[in-house]
């Protein structure tokens, strides 16, 4: 939550100009807020919901493991190389008018996975979802910024908005694994349409028009070559143990990876304008605070792909009581997020991420010792002890990131981290899924297990990983601004 806070006071820095700035301080801000709160809950409540829904896909689409993680992953892959050029394009056409496409892919994304025939459609649908959320959330904040220009009532409007994550993923898991049990997992999908047609009504009567686009222009290429290397590397992930590390298909794709990264490197290299400064990954703070952000999503996401998996496979459960299951881990990072901004000036940042991250990988450890017969106890205690490493890091990490900066570029920081955010997320899926799918694949239960297992130890590893290089390298003021940054 304090995350959400740091990057809207960013953005509030970087993108003060505004055109009709006079329709927008005489708005009826109550609707505003409302309309953006609806688009954030969205978003994240079409993110969380998917993981109670994926064994009941799989058995009805028959799609595999492989093909489940592509569910997650279209969304995740799109959402991550897309979430800077939304930004971009609302302060140059017109955040309202971005904002209401979004919306109204992710109504049309949702309908589309509602009916999908096939595992193919259903991916096609997440991945324009994922586009919508893509344009769509980063504006929310933008017109929150501009709308509310006395510094108290923003940062009360925000603090609003930023509860609407914390709510969504603690009710997410849970209304989706109900919705599973009573009318199928189709109505997941169904269920965000209403929502989104509420946001699109409200944005067109009640949001005035609002951009700056002064300063501010696209990237193209450098967007294409992100999208091309990050999609090469998740499809290598996700299809080498089944195709084969070394068929022709498989090499070409690690080739293409490796040219698209290179390219990339040198069209945004000195660039003005560029879709990421390369420069700013200089400052030892921000690259350090990138990194574990990208690795505390890494185990994460693929944690909340594989628990609801093993309780339903082996432990034979519903989709709500999984649901019901995962609950306890949203609850105490709503809870402890709420206390980390005063923990933090307390404690400072170094010892907030290193404990957040050994949490973490404490609780990934924890979840490793899983076995045909499920113990709950043990399970539900990990769940609790991820939550509140989560909740402890989310925020201090964020404003690490943007502290370490200028003012002028804590827009670009707090963009780029959340981007780092859901790239992790995709790999993390992509390849912790593998080493489960590589086992899960005989079929046998005592398989399932050792993949799960692997799985695990390599979240748990990846977290770890976050908690060494923040205890090296997180200076304990490394959450204070410093001029010239």
């Amino acid at each position: 939550m304090s995350s959400m806070t740091s990057y809207a006071s960013a953005l509030f820095r970087s993108r003060q100009g505004t055109r009709r700035a006079q329709d927008l301080a005489h708005a009826h801000k109550g609707p505003v807020l409302f309309t953006m709160c609806l688009g954030v809950f969205v978003a994240q409540l079409d993110s969380s919901v998917v993981n109670l829904a994926v064994k009941h896909i799989g058995g009805d689409l028959d799609a595999g493991v492989n093909q489940l993680q592509w569910v997650l992953d279209s969304y995740n892959l799109v959402y991550a190389t897309l979430l800077l050029t939304g930004g971009t394009l609302g302060d140059l056409y017109g955040r309202t008018r971005i904002f209401v496409l979004g919306i109204g892919l992710i109504a049309a994304g949702s309908l589309i996975c509602a009916l999908a025939p096939n595992a193919a459609i259903l991916i096609a649908g997440r991945a324009v979802t994922g586009l919508g959320a893509a344009l769509e959330l980063p504006t929310t904040l933008a017109i929150l910024t501009v709308t509310y220009a006395d510094p108290k009532e923003r940062g009360r409007a925000i603090g609003v908005w930023a509860s609407l994550n914390g709510v969504a993923l603690a009710v997410g898991p849970t209304i989706g694994g109900l919705l599973v049990d009573l009318a199928g997992w189709r109505s997941i999908f169904l269920l965000v349409v209403p929502v989104t047609l509420l946001a699109l009504v409200m944005a067109l009567k009640a949001v005035p028009e609002s951009s700056h686009p002064e300063g501010r222009q696209l990237d193209p290429a450098g967007q294409a070559l992100a999208i091309v290397a990050l999609a090469a590397l998740s499809f290598v992930a996700i299809e080498g143990p089944h195709m084969g590390w070394t068929s022709p298909a498989i090499l070409t794709l690690v080739g293409t990876c490796a040219v698209a990264a290179l390219l990339f490197w040198r069209v945004e290299s000195g660039r003005t304008g560029a879709l990421v400064p390369l420069d700013i990954f200089a400052n030892r703070s921000f690259s350090t605070a990138i990194t574990i952000a990208g690795l505390m999503t890494f185990g994460m996401y693929a944690m909340l792909f594989l628990v609801p998996l093993y309780l339903q496979s082996i432990g034979q459960m519903s989709a709500f009581a999984a649901g019901l299951a995962l609950l306890p881990m949203s609850i105490t990072f709503v809870i402890v997020s709420r206390f980390s901004g005063a923990l933090a000036k307390r404690l400072g940042a170094r010892v907030m991420t290193t404990s957040g991250m050994g949490l973490m990988g404490t609780g990934l450890l924890l979840l490793a010792l899983v076995s045909r017969e499920p113990n709950l106890l043990l399970i539900e205690a990990a769940l609790l002890i991820i939550g509140a490493g989560l909740g402890l890091n989310t925020g201090p990490v964020n404003a690490v990131a943007v502290a370490s900066v200028a003012p002028s570029r804590s827009g670009m920081a707090s963009g780029l981290i959340n981007t780092t955010r859901m790239v992790g997320a995709t790999l993390g899926i992509a390849v912790l899924g593998s080493l489960f799918a590589v086992h899960a694949g005989e079929g046998a239960p005592e398989s399932m297990i050792t993949g799960l297992r692997l799985a695990f130890l390599g979240g748990a590893a990846a977290e770890l990983t976050g908690a060494a290089l923040a205890f090296a390298f997180i200076r304990a003021d490394a959450m204070e601004q410093r001029s010239g940054a």
